[in-house]
């Protein structure tokens, strides 16, 4: 139990590495990719949550993923609480770890980027709020990225799972994650939001806790439960 712990902590951290890393990277003032665009940051969250994966190998490093895998009896309910605070934990400790290595560019962004931007380094926000609408996005990504990760795991070539749930990523990106940020997953969001809020940014915007509660928080364990009963149903998987 322990190693698992530490296995979805350590995935988790690399995946918020990369992704927060590379928010950090395209939006801060001073760094060398700067104004790189979407298309950068989403190809990084793809290929880094591949990397995660071919590192880590069997983990979830997603609470909706753990939700998922407990209703379809891969592993016992006593897990979800515990594999879901390493995950989140992992986000946290992660995203202070990105502050630090860009703690130079952060300083010198401080008079020139809004502290809302700086707050969307780490956690999701809508490109435009109705939270409804909102919900309903993350639960449809989140039905589609966890039925697309179920579908995979019957392919038993290895290296399949690791690039296509980077390629899945991508393309959810690509097609769906210009109104919500495509979160996803608890962990990705929470964890950095939470740091975001104990670190010592200058001019720090709010949290924003009702969104990242409702939408990202709540959403991905619904499109996790509903895609689990689907692909079991429908498919049979298990």
């Amino acid at each position: 139990m322990i190693h698992e712990l530490i296995a979805e902590f350590m995935g988790t951290a690399l995946m918020i590495v990369f992704g927060v890393g590379v928010h950090c990277c395209t939006v801060l003032k001073g760094t060398k990719y700067r104004g790189s665009g979407h298309l950068f940051a989403i190809t990084t969250w793809g290929f880094g949550i591949t990397i995660s994966l071919f590192i880590f190998g069997n983990v979830c490093i997603n609470p909706a993923m753990v939700l998922a895998q407990c209703l379809l009896g891969n592993l016992p309910w006593m897990d979800l609480l515990p594999y879901s605070i390493a995950e989140v934990l992992g986000g946290i400790v992660a995203s202070i770890i990105v502050w630090i290595m860009y703690a130079d560019h952060f300083k010198a962004s401080e008079n020139e980027i809004a502290p809302i931007t700086i707050r969307n380094l780490f956690s999701t926000s809508p490109g435009i709020r109705n939270l409804p609408r909102n919900f309903f996005v993350e639960f449809l990504d989140t039905f589609i990225f966890i039925s697309g990760i179920l579908a995979m795991s019957s392919i038993k070539t290895p290296g399949v799972m690791p690039i296509g749930v980077g390629l899945l990523v991508w393309s959810i990106g690509m097609g769906l994650g210009g109104t919500t940020g495509f979160a996803m997953n608890l962990a990705r969001d929470m964890g950095p939001r939470i740091a975001h809020a104990i670190l010592p940014i200058a001019n720090k915007a709010n949290s924003d806790w009702q969104y990242g509660i409702i939408v990202p928080g709540i959403a991905p364990f619904l499109g996790a439960a509903c895609s689990a009963l689907f692909m079991h149903c429908f498919f049979g998987i298990d």
